[in-house]
């Protein structure tokens, strides 16, 4: 889906060029995308049908501005079968994605689409632990690294979470990578639903140093609100996840 090598100058042109609905966008978040200095893509979603060649994917663009801030937007990329090819939309915010994709949603796609309250599969996500991680190149894209960082273990709930010796090492980031691993909304016995995430916060030092943070968010906690719990290895991190998919 990215090319490492491709500049943010061809790649925010060739994400504005496919687009179907680039008139949609706000005018204001296309001229700040003209300072773009660098960039981030990494798959947040993905649904495919066992046939038909009916899928949806959707992807998260996040663009480095000249002025320090930072500018994201989500790209909805799906196939209906007619062999007309993939089809691009873009959206500066991802609630307008996810209504896009219920847009869309319809009888000849409701196999691309899965229902949101379709039950988990809790065997999926014991296997976890045991899956192999899925090798990609990384894309690092400078934006606020260290920053990122310290906001990523702050909100990390988890008693065991990554510690003072970590944290002073990150403090020399210059570039990271968001990518994720795993996802899935599910529905327990009881009728109460729950999400599950799981990312892989990727960082460059200074000193040539590559580390990566595990995130695991979630919502199977007593109240249903969503909760963070960070992991210096991604088993520990799946282990985490299958260990709270157990409880009801």
């Amino acid at each position: 889906m990215s090319d490492p090598h491709e500049t943010t100058e061809a790649h925010l042109a060739r994400l504005l060029g496919r687009a179907l609905n680039t008139f949609e966008l706000p005018d204001s978040s296309v001229e700040r995308l003209g300072s773009a200095l660098a960039h981030s893509s990494a798959l947040h979603s993905s649904h495919h049908s066992s046939g038909a060649g009916l899928h949806r994917e959707t992807y998260r663009h996040t663009f480095l501005l000249a002025d320090g801030s930072d500018l994201t937007l989500w790209e909805l990329v799906y196939e209906t079968g007619t062999g007309a090819g993939p089809q691009h939309e873009l959206y500066p915010a991802e609630d307008e994605a996810r209504r896009a994709v219920t847009r869309i949603r319809g009888a000849d796609a409701a196999e691309m689409f899965p229902d949101d309250d379709a039950d988990c599969d809790f065997d999926l996500i014991s296997a976890l632990k045991n899956a192999p991680a899925a090798a990609s190149a990384r894309t690092y894209a400078a934006d606020r690294s260290a920053d990122h960082a310290r906001r990523l273990l702050r909100r990390a709930e988890n008693p065991d979470r990554p510690g003072e010796s970590v944290a002073r090492l990150l403090r020399s980031a210059f570039a990271h990578q968001i990518s994720q691993a795993f996802g899935s909304q599910c529905h327990f016995d009881s009728g109460r639903a729950a999400g599950f995430f799981l990312y892989e916060h990727a960082f460059l030092l200074i000193d040539g140093q590559e580390i990566s943070l595990w995130e695991v968010e979630h919502t199977a906690t007593p109240d249903g609100r969503h909760m963070c719990e960070v992991y210096t290895s991604q088993s520990d991190a799946r282990d985490a996840m299958e260990l709270r998919s157990r409880v009801r």
